[in-house]
């Protein structure tokens, strides 16, 4: 995986404890297209992240839209969202003010939970393939409608 390589070349010492967003997906083309995912179901690159660097802070981020996206989200019009997955409150505090700062508003932000859920968002990615042909380009992001709220 070459997540996990580029971060064993970092060195353990310089990635200590500090919190690290994992904006990767594990796409897999070496059967052509559509791609496949090397990593699915049980695992995640966030979880693999994470069990090897264990004193790492790892929040899953940013990997379900087009990089342009990721650091101006106002290139998409409308409501959309951007997920944060991590075992660490702090860390995932850290990651949504980071977002902040790239024009992401709070209320944009999905928490889904802990690590595990890194399994969603990295699998959300074969989608994002599809829709990328349907829709002619990258240039696009998902918003999740939330329910009314309650009278």
């Amino acid at each position: 995986m070459v997540t996990l390589a580029a971060l064993e070349a970092a060195g353990e010492d310089n990635i200590g404890d500090k919190v690290l967003v994992d904006v990767s997906n594990p796409l897999d083309f070496s059967q052509g297209m559509p791609p496949r995912l090397a990593v699915a179901n049980t695992d995640s690159v966030g979880e693999q992240v994470q069990r090897r660097f264990q004193s790492a802070r790892v929040v899953k981020s940013l990997n379900t839209m087009n990089s342009a996206v990721m650091v101006r989200p106002a290139q998409v019009s409308g409501y959309h969202n951007v997920f944060v997955s991590g075992d660490d409150d702090g860390a995932k505090a850290t990651v949504t003010a980071l977002l902040g700062q790239f024009g992401w508003p709070k209320e944009a932000v999905i928490d889904l939970g802990d690590i595990k859920s890194a399994r969603g968002a990295e699998a959300f990615v074969l989608f994002w393939v599809f829709l990328r042909g349907a829709l002619g380009g990258n240039q696009f992001n998902l918003g999740v409608v939330p329910p009314p709220a309650s009278p």
